[in-house]
């Protein structure tokens, strides 16, 4: 690692040293031979919540000295790691479905629940009942729990509104939020979720391009078009459709992709070169390597196999053929988990990744699916101080242990938030 870029007698503004790190995971390894650059008895100092310098504990607290720094951190020994990105959540609905859960444990399909007007029609339902405040609230309360396990980024997606106003209320709460908490939110556009209750499918798909992207980019909150094309919901068409038009306003392209039929959705995602292309439970070696071709981040999300019953994506066939793996939360009313601690370590148990593979798909990965340059979900020079303080001596606890979280502290742009 390069030395510090410039010293604690020069800089100005806010500094925050964390020193004395046993293992300080600094992000993806350089070398090409391991999947994470590890220091230990490490260190780093960050000014105005950017990094300025990573290395040895020694030479970075001689530069910054942890007794002048206006946040200083003393890890004893413990691993430190970059905070979590969670590149796929659901994150601002209403209603409650845990009675749905129990269906499927005595056997009724997903589908079967959806086209009975359950699963996302029932949450749309509650959506458009609920208050601009009560959006916010439910929101931010999620966000809260999302902080104390360690997720500095998250995205965040509309699609339980399926028409103009509430769709605009949802990424109006997206915005709210990411200005009043410490997370980073990233959102996104998905009118195209599900078919409204009584609405012919092409029609309804006139209706999220001539009548929602529109108006959502007119808003000016999302930054990502998104698209269920899934049997029964949108085919590779209808998908197509949705997404050009979405290019034509602004919005980048992601899709979900081959979760419960190979569709096509991962061909779209390539065609399109989309960010990423998410579930893909039902990808084939064909898929996997037009997504590497392509350059879209394949987002897997194990959460949602754990709680359907279903099998797991195979994340070995994409991490063999070079692809940056991403591992997301997919927290909404149909799987409820806010923790990325828990999907490294379904991403270990269940789909064969190292504790090192699944951090990585948990920080920097993660962030490639969003677009995010600067250096987030890494932890070296000039990327953003959001960081991951573990009552453990190695980031290997994060999959370990699933009974309590590993975190004791976060930092956001050098700022210690929970």
């Amino acid at each position: 690692m390069s030395g510090p870029a410039e010293s604690a007698d020069d800089a100005s503004g806010d500094t925050c040293v964390v020193y004395d790190v046993g293992e300080l995971v600094v992000g993806p390894s350089e070398d090409g031979e391991h999947p994470l650059e590890i220091l230990e008895d490490a260190a780093f100092a960050a000014v105005d919540g950017e990094i300025v310098a990573v290395g040895s504990s020694e030479d970075v607290t001689r530069e910054y000295p942890p007794e002048n720094a206006e946040t200083a951190i003393d890890a004893d020994g413990r691993a430190v790691v970059p905070g979590f990105v969670d590149p796929h959540t659901h994150a601002v609905f209403a209603g409650d479905r845990s009675d749905e859960f129990e269906a499927k444990l005595r056997g009724k399909e997903y589908q079967e629940i959806l086209a009975e007007g359950g699963g996302i029609l029932r949450t749309v339902r509650a959506v458009r009942e609920a208050s601009d405040e009560e959006l916010f609230e439910n929101l931010t309360g999620h966000l809260e729990t999302m902080l104390a396990h360690g997720t500095t980024t998250v995205e965040v997606k509309s699609g339980y509104g399926l028409e103009t106003e509430t769709e605009l209320r949802q990424l109006e709460a997206i915005d709210r939020a990411d200005a009043t908490q410490p997370i980073d939110l990233v959102a996104t556009f998905m009118g195209a979720h599900a078919v409204p209750e009584d609405r012919d499918v092409d029609d309804y798909v006139d209706d999220v391009v001539e009548e929602q992207l529109p108006a959502v980019a007119e808003q000016g909150v999302a930054e990502f078009c998104d698209v269920f094309c899934e049997e029964g919901v949108f085919d590779v068409d209808q998908s197509r459709r949705v997404l050009e038009a979405g290019l034509d306003h602004g919005l980048t392209p992601k899709v979900h992709a081959e979760e419960f039929v190979r569709l096509g959705g991962a061909g779209l995602a390539a065609d399109l070169e989309a960010a990423s292309a998410d579930h893909l439970l039902h990808a084939n070696a064909d898929d996997v390597d037009a997504l590497v071709e392509a350059g879209v981040v394949p987002v897997l999300l194990p959460g949602t196999a754990f709680g359907l019953g279903e099998d797991y994506a195979d994340a070995r066939a994409f991490l063999e053929a070079g692809a940056p793996v991403a591992l997301a939360t997919d927290f909404n009313p149909n799987c409820h988990s806010r923790s990325m601690e828990f999907v490294q370590t379904l991403g270990a148990v269940e789909m064969g990744m190292t504790p090192a593979e699944a951090l990585l798909a948990s920080t920097r990965n993660a962030a490639l699916a969003l677009g995010l340059e600067d250096g987030t979900g890494t932890l070296r020079e000039g990327a953003p101080a959001d960081a991951v303080v573990l009552e453990a001596p190695s980031f290997a606890h994060l999959a370990y242990r699933f009974d309590t979280t590993a975190v004791d502290a976060v930092l956001k742009a050098g700022e210690v938030v929970a």
